[in-house]
């Protein structure tokens, strides 16, 4: 052994035996003071498609009054379960981009520009860290018309944050939030999102086409009818030959509640009835064919699999890989 690995060696075990010198050591180069994380993407591929999800942050919420039709005490149970916490909900908000050569869809646009200090609207952000830019996005295609999911439309100065997307909308739910008079037939936590939707789709007059339930929106992408959550709530299979997945948008909120007690009805459903039966048949499809699901509201990176679990199911991250 060369006298300088010796004594290198040497000085490391003289090191290991007196602790207080490795601390010292560690003292002098401490680690960077950071509140933030890595940015949030993360991608996969269904056959030759390129799937990227995008996180844009979260919310808080109490978790009194989340879910409508079962006891506070339950509903805490399995949040606790679930290593969540007993007195708040905290909704997570992922959107799913899908690319095929120059097309680049979105599915949903998340908060958009939130207050300095928000734990939201970081979807542009994170954006521009997976190198996608807003004006490479082709298609904006819509699952409902909730807040969280359309404000993302408008970027800094009230202008297309899309500025090159045809804009995709279900049919039903186009339908409903464009006309006035429904809102006496809506639940009056959600009438405020007529004058949303007017302001947030304003700029692309000329630029919005509604699709039908059951249409190939776009080559490879298939719109099904999941209404409950919203008149037109709307869920997409996304097939590249027999590769498949699905984007399950807000079929549920967070899985590890919702998946579990899947006749729970929350605060956000406007039709709760159907909103459980939508839940269940759902969740079943995709538990028994095994398709991959992306979902607006789960833990990013916000994809994997549902397994059936009692009279329920679960989530089932997919495997975590650095390679797409």
């Amino acid at each position: 052994m060369r006298p300088s690995r010796r004594n290198a060696l040497l000085a490391l075990g003289s090191a290991i035996a007196t602790p207080g010198v490795l601390r010292s050591a560690a003292a002098q180069a401490p680690l960077p003071e950071t509140s933030g994380q890595a940015p949030g993407f993360y991608r996969f591929k269904v056959g030759d498609l390129l799937v990227t999800t995008v996180h844009d942050g979260f919310f808080a919420r109490p978790l009194e009054g989340f879910v409508r039709n079962a006891p506070l005490v339950q509903v805490q149970e399995a949040a606790s379960t679930a290593f969540l916490p007993t007195d708040r909900q905290v909704i997570p908000f992922t959107i799913t981009f899908v690319q095929r050569g120059d097309t680049l869809a979105v599915f949903d646009t998340g908060n958009g520009v939130t207050p300095t200090g928000a734990t939201n609207g970081r979807m542009i952000a994170n954006m521009a860290a997976a190198g996608i830019d807003p004006a490479r996005v082709t298609h904006v295609i819509f699952s409902h018309f909730h807040g969280d999911h359309v404000n993302g439309l408008l970027n800094a100065s009230g202008g297309r944050a899309f500025p090159s997307a045809q804009v995709l909308v279900p049919a039903p739910e186009w339908a409903w939030w464009t006309e006035a008079s429904n809102g006496t037939r809506s639940p009056e936590g959600q009438r405020g999102n007529f004058a949303n939707v007017a302001r947030r789709f304003a700029p692309y007059q000329g630029s919005v086409t509604p699709f039908a339930m059951g249409a190939e929106v776009i080559p490879g992408i298939t719109a099904i009818a999941a209404p409950g959550h919203t008149p037109g709530h709307t869920i997409f299979r996304i097939a590249d030959g027999a590769a498949q997945m699905m984007f399950v948008a807000d079929v549920t909120n967070r899985p590890e509640i919702m998946m579990a007690h899947p006749d729970w009805q929350i605060v956000f459903d406007f039709d709760g009835d159907a909103a459980a039966a939508t839940r269940r048949r759902v969740l079943d499809m995709v538990a028994t064919d095994r398709i991959r699901i992306t979902g607006y509201h789960f833990p990013f990176p916000a994809n994997g699999y549902v397994a059936r679990a009692g009279n329920g199911f679960r989530f089932v991250p997919a495997n975590w890989s650095s390679v797409v």
